[in-house]
């Protein structure tokens, strides 16, 4: 394990010895899971276009990275502004992992691990694997280089406090070099479960008991990841699921049975609506499978100048950037373009499975714009065999759902590491959390 400042972490002795113990262990497995995979790669050169760059010289990895996904490259201290109150240490990393593109070429992703104050229980600290939400797609928009929103931050902290370490993967292309191939949900979901096995392999301290939890761009993430894990990465301990938020790329037979989504917050086209910076990451996205995608077949002239400040913005300041130009849907998506991303939502957000060997979580806003979808995938998933266990908060949209779902999360969490039973929930009655 390479420590790249000066002031290595007290555990960096014994993570070598540890960390070679079980490679040693495990050399045979290694070997052949490496006849799959390419014989070890180079990171990517930096695309300007893809919003590579402006970041340290800690996330770009020069030599050959392991075939053999979950290893720890490297860490250093991450600096206080960007840490959590609760944490007592705070590590910036970089560990192999899988392109979820391609599904086997060998890359690097960088992350940060959040562990709690005082001494671990007897057996390490159980793990929470966090899953974030959009955030932007330039290196800079990883979270362990910008730092965290404040709801993220009141989030993690209620994690670190009741005894969880967290760590919070950024996800492929973010902060390292190469695309960041956004709601593509088979990266998402490797970049986490590697982020585990990472610092499983070479942290004291810790316990094989994990639990995913993600919200929107991660609540979809956190979901496929504990679909593809038994495949993935079997020797990973995934006791339960924490979803919010999920973006759900429903069956067309589900789509058109789907009631008239209710909310105070109406969807008007002639109103000037910031969120429209998530169209433009769409796009983006979209043009990494189908390069011959024109963005102006989606997006009209008025449209397209933020189309290039996508590229390089971060989300809230792509948010305020298209509240200014005045942008509705009216004006910045053409006619039926969105059919034309159709193939690339199909491809990148799809689940493995619906049906999940260990309990999920799915908290919902009821007036959060995906609400029938996430009502939608609750009640499929239950019917895929599925342990769900939903909740839909009245008076809660997108955001407003993470810190509200604690709550009901915490104990639900507690539950499934006791090993005790979980009772189905698969179409919740609205709840209001002020009673």
């Amino acid at each position: 394990m390479k420590i790249e400042n000066n002031r290595a972490p007290k555990w960096q002795a014994s993570a070598r010895v540890k960390f070679g113990t079980r490679f040693a262990a495990s050399l045979a497995a290694l070997l052949a899971f490496s006849t799959v995979l390419a014989a070890g790669a180079r990171a990517p050169a930096p695309n300007p276009l893809q919003g590579d760059g402006r970041v340290s010289a800690f996330y770009s990895w020069d030599d050959e990275i392991p075939v053999h996904p979950g290893e720890l490259l490297r860490s250093e201290r991450l600096p206080s502004t960007l840490g959590l109150a609760n944490a007592g240490q705070q590590l910036r990393l970089l560990y192999s992992s899988t392109d979820g593109v391609d599904g086997k070429t060998p890359i690097a992703v960088s992350g940060a691990l959040f562990l709690p104050k005082g001494q671990p229980p007897q057996g390490g600290w159980p793990i929470v694997a966090w899953g974030h939400g959009t955030f932007g797609m330039a290196d800079i928009c990883a979270p362990s280089w910008f730092g965290r929103s404040y709801r993220d931050v009141r989030y993690l902290n209620a994690w670190l406090q009741q005894g969880f370490a967290v760590v919070a993967t950024d996800y492929q292309g973010l902060g390292t070099p190469g695309p960041n191939p956004q709601l593509n949900n088979r990266s998402n979901s490797y970049t986490m479960l590697d982020s585990v096995r990472a610092v499983l392999h070479s942290v004291p301290g810790l316990s094989n008991q994990v639990v995913l939890v993600g919200q929107s761009q991660g609540g979809s993430a956190v979901f496929a990841a504990a679909g593809y894990a038994s495949t993935y990465a079997p020797e990973l301990d995934i006791r339960g699921t924490v979803a919010t938020g999920v973006i759900y790329n429903a069956p067309k037979q589900t789509l058109a049975t789907l009631a008239p989504f209710k909310t105070a917050y109406q969807r008007d086209p002639n109103r000037i609506d910031s969120t429209l910076a998530y169209q433009f990451y769409s796009v983006l996205s979209a043009q990494q499978i189908d390069p011959e995608l024109k963005a102006s077949d989606i997006l009209t002239d008025s449209a397209l100048p933020i189309l290039e400040q996508s590229r390089i913005s971060c989300l809230a300041s792509l948010e305020d950037d298209a509240a200014l130009a005045g942008l509705t849907t009216a004006n910045t998506v053409k006619p039926g373009a969105n059919a034309r991303l159709q193939a690339w939502w199909d491809a990148y957000l799809k689940f493995p499975t619906l049906k999940i060997k260990s309990p999920v979580f799915i908290g919902i806003g009821a007036d959060d714009g995906l609400a029938p979808l996430e009502l939608s995938l609750a009640k499929d998933a239950c019917a895929a065999g599925t342990t769900v266990e939903a909740h839909l908060y009245a008076g809660r949209e997108h955001n407003g759902t993470v810190n509200t779902s604690l709550e009901d999360s915490i104990p639900f969490v507690r539950k499934v590491l006791a090993g005790q039973p979980v009772t189905p929930v698969c179409s919740p009655v609205e709840q209001d959390p002020r009673l």
